[in-house]
């Protein structure tokens, strides 16, 4: 019984940990590319990436966190996560920048369907018909929404589409690496950011991203400053929450404790930042996709820990556990 109730703890508290780093990540980005104009999300990425490496290298030296030390096994034993991280990361602040908040998180529930996706056919798992219907209803809102959205922006639209396809094959893979128990949690946190950060300062240089960044005017106003140094060091604490709560977890309850968060983010959107412009049908698809959220949200968390979640195995009938 105690065991119960400490494995509980540990799966609320997780997904609380991951909740408040998810909404302070996007408060946090929203404001450094957009209320002080930063201009390169790429050159952010790279000050995020290089927070969680220097980190956790600190706190192996001094004996806080431990994962296996560098070998050339490394690379193969956390493949593909390196170009998934990334491309969350990279597609995410570029969404960010590109798109007001209500519209981003409402995209953002794409994020779930590929999710769900992702679970059948690389876990063998497949979500019961009364969350899929939750989730086609929060698609339904988020289409409804984006039709009469007057911010719409094509590439603002592709990017977070694709960062859902990130997310959830991020996700899906977290899991399935951190069942092996090869590297541990701080293992994929550190190597995902090592083994990606020189191709993507690459990338940067090239693209003239580092330079722009160097050369924003507010580098020294310690306010703008503050808030940079905020964002790398959330960048950091949210990937340690999506590993922690896909541990405790799985992929889709990390996805499900995004659209409890999203809830609180979609309305504070609107009188942040000054970019939401208020429309019928738009405010209408929001409060759909809200709806759809707190059904799925009720749904899946009224279920014990063991869930109903169905199995596929290949060449077998779907079963129940």
């Amino acid at each position: 019984m105690e065991e119960d109730v400490g494995s509980l703890f540990s799966r609320i508290a997780s997904a609380v940990f991951y909740g408040v780093a998810s909404f302070m990540i996007i408060v946090a980005n929203k404001l450094t590319l957009t209320s002080y104009g930063f201009p390169s999300f790429q050159f952010l990425a790279l000050g995020q990436m290089t927070t969680g490496i220097v980190v956790l290298f600190l706190a192996k030296l001094v004996g806080l966190v431990d994962f296996p030390g560098f070998s050339f096994g490394i690379f193969v034993k956390i493949w593909p996560l390196p170009m998934i991280f990334i491309g969350n990361l990279l597609f995410g602040l570029g969404g960010t920048k590109k798109l007001n908040l209500p519209m981003f998180t409402i995209l953002r529930r794409f994020a779930i369907l590929f999710t769900m996706i992702a679970e059948y056919y690389v876990l063998n798992v497949k979500a019961p018909r009364v969350v899929q219907f939750t989730v086609f209803l929060m698609i339904f809102g988020a289409i409804v929404a984006a039709s009469d959205d007057l911010t719409f922006d094509l590439t603002g639209y592709i990017m977070i589409l694709l960062n859902d396809v990130c997310t959830a094959a991020n996700g899906v893979y977290t899991k399935k690496k951190l069942e092996a128990k090869d590297l541990g949690k701080y293992g994929l946190l550190f190597y995902n950011s090592l083994f990606m950060i020189l191709p993507v300062f690459a990338f940067a240089f090239f693209n003239g991203e580092i330079e722009k960044g160097l050369a924003f005017k507010d580098w020294g106003n310690p306010w703008f400053l503050l808030q940079f140094l905020l964002s790398c060091t959330l960048g950091f604490i949210l990937n340690y929450a999506i590993v922690l709560c896909t541990h405790h977890n799985s992929a889709l309850t990390t996805n499900i404790v995004g659209v409890l968060k999203n809830l609180l983010v979609t309305y504070i959107g609107m009188f942040l930042g000054g970019d939401y412009h208020f429309r019928w049908i738009n405010f209408i698809g929001v409060n759909i996709s809200v709806a759809g959220s707190i059904i799925y949200s009720y749904v899946t968390f009224r279920k014990p820990p063991t869930g109903t979640i169905e199995i596929k195995k290949p060449d077998q009938p779907v079963q129940t556990v």
